[in-house]
């Protein structure tokens, strides 16, 4: 079979196959009179699985060795070549974040891609005081692009410099959601906690709602406490037993007990947290701690089943829970109509 045949059926230009040639990869095994290349079926078929290896990633130098020596094993290259695809990938990824904010910044002439391109280099400097820098006074001219800023809330580790990224973000167009979501589904719970956070700082939107409503089955107790928290505070019920259990868990319990204090202040809601909480002090516990925060958490909410509880557990079998809901009894009391609400309960 001449070169312009098997050029056709193969798919590889004459050219390549001259150089594989050249290479001594594909060498055809005869010359016919006039010294034309021959290619016989079995070079065709090594034409293929040199190829089949080029579509893997390998180089000619490596598809060579491959085909060559008896004693070489696919694996550590295949392995090599999984870590090197996953490097170009993230390469591009990074690109395609990089191209996307600069669209996303509607630039008018390449004076204002400069400009985002400097704002880029500033966050992504080594030197956090220049990263904050780099968000609190931008370029002049330049609208910094909310998904952007979002891209840089999941990476940045320094506390300070976050913080300026969440605020410069909660003031942005909104744009960022979409990317914090997404970053809300990252294997790694850094990233979900700085994720959650600034959803928290968002304004209240169904998108933002419904990303941190799904952070409340996170399996990171810290991402759990903040999504709780930031939805109590938007009036989410489903936020409830996460708080809940957070004031059983001692993590963050006196916020979560103040959110649910503030969701309280409706009345079916008030019933079911003093439900809730009255379960959770009725399981048994070796330990008093979490049964005193749950009366403490009692204290603050309003109704006569609260009062009610905390009027048995003055008695409880528990000497340290009944002598803190005994003092918040006496402080109830004493207060303005204390005396009233004492016969009330009785």
């Amino acid at each position: 079979m001449l070169i312009g045949e098997v050029a056709r059926r193969s798919g590889v230009s004459p050219r390549m196959l001259r150089h594989y040639d050249a290479l001594g990869l594909v060498r055809p095994t005869g010359r016919t009179v006039g010294g034309y290349r021959e290619y016989s079926p079995e070079d065709v078929r090594r034409i293929f699985h040199v190829e089949s290896l080029r579509s893997l990633g390998l180089s000619l130098k490596q598809i060579g060795r491959a085909l060559q020596d008896p004693a070489f094993t696919p694996s550590a290259l295949v392995g090599d070549l999984i870590r090197w695809t996953e490097d170009r990938l993230e390469r591009e990824r990074e690109l395609l974040a990089r191209l996307r904010a600069i669209d996303a910044s509607t630039p008018t002439g390449w004076q204002d891609v400069l400009r985002v391109v400097e704002l880029m280099q500033g966050l992504d400097s080594h030197s956090a005081a220049r990263r904050q820098q780099a968000v609190l006074s931008p370029p002049e001219g330049v609208r910094v692009p909310a998904g952007l800023l979002a891209e840089a809330v999941l990476t940045e580790t320094d506390p300070n410099v976050a913080g300026a990224l969440r605020w410069a973000l909660a003031r942005s167009d909104g744009g960022g959601t979409a990317v914090l979501t997404a970053g809300m589904r990252s294997r790694d719970a850094g990233t979900r906690r700085r994720a959650v956070l600034a959803l928290a700082e968002l304004p209240e939107t169904p998108a933002t709602t419904a990303a941190l409503t799904g952070a409340l089955a996170d399996g990171d107790t810290r991402v759990r406490g903040q999504a709780a928290v930031a939805l109590g505070r938007r009036g989410v019920t489903a936020a409830v037993p996460a708080l809940v259990a957070m004031v059983v868990e001692g993590d963050n319990d006196v916020e979560a007990a103040d959110t649910l204090s503030t969701l309280s202040e409706d009345p079916a809601c008030a019933a079911r947290i003093t439900s809730a909480l009255v379960d959770e002090l009725a399981a048994p516990r070796a330990d008093s701690a979490p049964r005193i925060r749950l009366t403490q958490a009692l204290v603050e909410l309003p109704g006569r089943t609260a009062r009610q509880v905390l009027r048995r557990l003055a008695h409880d079998d528990d000497r340290a829970v009944a002598l803190v809901a005994s003092a918040f009894v006496g402080v109830l009391d004493s207060g303005p109509g204390g005396a009233d609400r004492a016969v009330e309960d009785a």
